[in-house]
């Protein structure tokens, strides 16, 4: 099944939904009515408990190229108009952080500034061999305003943060791969293969595992060490107790069968 908004093009199927970035003439800007369909999209999605992933994706040569031109240049003037923009932004990237989904940033070009602010909100990146990653805000005299000069120090540190941030350096799929901004890369004509094999993937674990999962290891960006150790044990001590897939999984290692998992 396949819809399209004015900005946005969703494509469902078996325990997923595809959001594709669907203005290709203009590298598929993130403006304000994008990031507002994008935002109803997730809250949307949240609410089908069906869907394990979401894949974000771009249509052309671009993932996306950040923000837009014409947009910003009204935006700064209506600084209140502005501050709403960057309200739904944030709104945006902290709902795919706080989601119960999996969510899948399928990188098939140019992934610049807000694209790459995008791409660090996700759980799974996979890149195509010739996309390229990076911040790019100053090569025009912005600021990363949607998250990037918190998240990508926390993604791969802070000296290769502020080296992509302070000289707009565009990296290889294979460099960004390479200092962990894509867990994957594979030729450009097997990114949507790549990608339905690692939703499949995921569609065999237990759903209340996964959403267990990203809970905890998303805590590490928001608790120190200690804490993070604390509810981890309280997590999983309510988990293996409360939860039948846990059982349902060691009793099927025991059995040397597959899973069934509660849906």
């Amino acid at each position: 099944m396949a819809a399209t908004d004015s900005n946005i093009e969703w494509q469902a199927g078996p325990g997923c939904v595809r959001l594709t970035l669907a203005r290709a003439e203009k590298l598929n800007p993130l403006d304000w009515g994008t990031v507002r369909e994008l935002k109803g999209a997730v809250a949307k999605i949240e609410g089908m408990p069906d869907i394990v992933a979401v894949v974000i994706t771009g249509r052309g040569r671009s993932f996306s190229a950040g923000g837009d031109l014409d947009g910003y240049l009204r935006l700064y003037r209506h600084p209140d108009e502005f501050s709403a923009f960057l309200g739904d932004f944030f709104q945006l990237l902290n709902a795919i952080e706080a989601s119960s989904k999996i969510y899948i940033a399928a990188i098939n070009g140019v992934c610049v500034a807000g694209g790459l602010e995008l791409l660090l909100a996700c759980d799974l990146v996979i890149a195509a061999a010739s996309a390229r990653i990076g911040d790019g805000h100053l090569n025009f005299g912005q600021l990363p305003g949607a998250g990037g000069s918190q998240r990508l120090p926390r993604a791969i540190g802070l000296l290769r943060a502020k080296h992509l941030i302070l000289t707009g350096t565009l990296l290889s799929a294979e460099e960004a791969e390479r200092i962990g901004l894509a867990n994957q890369v594979v030729p450009d004509a097997e990114l949507d293969r790549a990608v339905d094999a690692l939703v499949a993937r995921l569609a065999e674990k237990s759903r209340i595992g996964l959403r267990g999962a990203k809970h905890l290891t998303n805590l590490t960006l928001t608790t120190d060490l200690a804490t993070g150790l604390k509810r981890e044990i309280e997590f999983v001590h309510r988990y293996a107790t409360t939860e039948p897939d846990a059982t349902e999984g060691l009793v099927a290692f025991k059995e040397k069968r597959k899973p069934m998992f509660s849906r």
